[in-house]
């Protein structure tokens, strides 16, 4: 047993790479313009996608906490293969739509059991003289997905050489990986709830509301950081075609973005120890808005350039506040809790995504990059100054292995 959840880690990682590693990403708007699509639609299959994880999200995530989290991860990961496959004979907005409701599925399953199942099984090692430091394990899964996500722009670059169908054809086969390696996985024990699903449901609640606050607050900027990336995400492509940066690029450039958001991840606590989680929060809340601007009124690579502030505070913000969110949860709730984090971006995303689209397409990458500066500088200041007081009162250290935000 010790020695299959010690395999449990590695095992983790290597999904973790696996599922980053989608190669059809850094050129998804444009295949997606090939067939015809305007960037409206482009946005409407990313909100089908979103519309279905925010409703299976909490149910999946208390699914993973009652069934099991190895039993969820495998179910979403073979439903993510299914999906990629459907990809060799997509051709139509109504293709697209269907391929993004199986992974909206698959991903709300996988979403918050996977970090359960790593952080509950260094806890457990831990408990008994042979794990690591979970937050350091989380920072580290969230680096090599980052990783993975810059080898897989790399290999988008090279296969488009060939041409776009190459990247669908090895996106369709690579995505079994995960579900082979999920075979592998060890639930770890853990006490089983002895309470009814109403009763859970009241302990998740209170949590979140009345017995830590900060749990909550937490939630909230994950929420809005979350939501700030998944625009940028998807209009980054689009960017780089108005900057004219040849298709070519785009795999390398996504690459190097990758590496950016994997370096950020890997160092967030070091970085954390130096400046202290206040000063780190007011820099990871100000290069986004600064990257925002620079890409406003930036030309051609200038433009691009600016990208990488963005996506360092991507890496810092995951680490930061999914590792103080996981370390003030006990292992009962923790796939419930990650997923309504995840919830709150998606649920947003749902009605905004196609709204973003619209403006994309009517009123021009300008006006659009500086209407979310105006929009989230409020947003950011509203998450973060209730935050950093309730970190203060209520530091980490309540669990074992508590990390990140004092």
């Amino acid at each position: 047993m010790k020695r299959s959840l010690q395999n449990n880690i590695k095992t983790i990682y290597m999904m973790g790479f696996f599922h980053s590693f989608m190669v059809l990403i850094p050129i998804f708007v444009p295949l997606l313009q090939g067939y015809g699509l305007s960037m409206s639609q482009v946005l409407q299959t990313q909100a089908l996608f979103a519309l279905t994880i925010a409703l299976c999200e909490v149910p999946s995530g208390y699914i993973a906490d009652i069934w099991g989290r190895r039993n969820a991860v495998l179910l979403g990961s073979i439903l993510n293969a299914f999906g990629f496959f459907s990809l060799l004979w997509a051709d139509s907005f109504v293709d697209f739509l269907v391929y993004e409701f199986i992974l909206g599925v698959g991903f709300s399953l996988i979403s918050g059991a996977d970090l359960a199942l790593l952080y509950d099984t260094e806890v457990y090692l831990k408990a008994i003289g042979k794990g690591n430091d979970a937050g350091k394990s989380l920072s580290r899964l969230i680096s090599i997905e980052a990783a993975a996500s810059g080898i897989a722009g790399i290999v988008a670059g090279v296969l488009l050489i060939w041409s776009l169908d190459w990247v669908v054809w090895v996106q369709a086969f690579t995505g079994f990986m995960p579900f082979f390696l999920g075979l592998l996985l060890v639930e770890p024990p853990r006490p089983k709830s002895r309470t009814d699903h109403r009763r859970n449901a009241r302990h998740v609640i209170s949590l979140l509301l009345f017995d830590k606050p900060v749990v909550c607050w937490t939630i909230f900027a994950i929420s809005v950081f979350g939501l700030l990336a998944v625009y940028i995400f998807w209009i980054y492509q689009k960017y780089w075609e108005l900057q004219g940066i040849p298709l070519g690029q785009f795999g390398y450039i996504w690459a190097a973005f990758a590496l950016t958001v994997s370096l950020a991840a890997r160092y967030a606590g070091a970085l954390e120890k130096k400046l202290g989680y206040r000063n780190l929060l007011i820099l990871v809340a100000a290069l986004p808005l600064l990257g925002l601007l620079g890409m406003a009124f930036g030309k051609g690579w200038l433009g691009v350039m600016f990208g990488f502030a963005i996506q360092a505070s991507r890496g810092i913000s995951m680490t930061l506040f999914y590792g103080a969110l996981n370390a003030r949860v006990s292992g009962d709730f923790r796939a419930t809790v990650n997923s309504l984090a995840s919830l709150g971006v998606r649920g947003i995303f749902i009605v905004t995504g196609p709204v973003l689209g619209y403006f994309l397409d009517t009123q021009g990458m300008t006006s659009t990059l500086i209407g979310l500066v105006v929009i989230f500088t409020p947003l950011m200041c509203l998450v973060l100054v209730p935050l950093i007081i309730q970190i203060k009162r209520e530091p980490a250290g309540e669990l074992p292995d508590a990390v990140a935000l004092g």
